[in-house]
């Protein structure tokens, strides 16, 4: 499944983000083929009361390269790399059918709460270790003067971390 969710604003959103305090380089991530960036993969910091977390948006996969696994590729990748920089929770608002597949769960079972009015099955967060850790009745707060917005039109990204993809057999 592909999120059908874009306002043509996502690369507004990617520029926003990356001149902001919540920017982290080492997961801002690029897929590409043949030298061709055909995704793009985008988690900043947040905060759930004192505890820093991340947000994943954007992500976006070229129409023509969706459901060939470029998103999941991303978003593995982006976690084993915020483990390695010692994040506990990503959060995402995003498809309900496509997320889970991940770890995510509706966030407020870990008692987030999202700072926007929206479905409780698509503000979702995900325990990146896997612990008994739990963050509750907390507010979430991702950075200032950003909105969050839907996460599937593609934008290019210069400069940045790429991930191989598996090679074709």
């Amino acid at each position: 499944d592909s999120a059908e969710h874009a306002d043509g604003n996502e690369q507004d959103l990617v520029n926003e983000l990356r001149t902001g305090g919540s920017y982290i380089p080492q997961l801002s991530l690029v897929a590409e083929e043949n030298g061709k960036i055909i995704g793009h993969i985008m988690f900043t910091k947040a905060k759930v009361g004192a505890v820093d977390v991340l947000a994943l948006a954007p992500l976006s996969v070229l129409p023509e390269y969706q459901n060939k696994g470029i998103g999941t590729a991303l978003i593995k990748e982006g976690h084993r790399i915020a483990r390695q920089l010692g994040y506990s929770y990503s959060v995402v608002l995003g498809s309900e059918k496509y997320y889970p597949r991940f770890g995510y769960v509706p966030a407020s079972l870990f008692g987030i709460i999202s700072p926007f009015d929206v479905p409780d099955k698509n503000f979702m967060a995900f325990n990146m270790k896997q612990d008994d850790t739990c963050i509750r009745r907390w507010r979430i707060y991702i950075c200032r003067n950003v909105s969050i917005m839907s996460t599937t039109i593609f934008t290019s990204i210069l400069s940045i971390p790429r991930i191989s993809l598996p090679k074709k057999n």
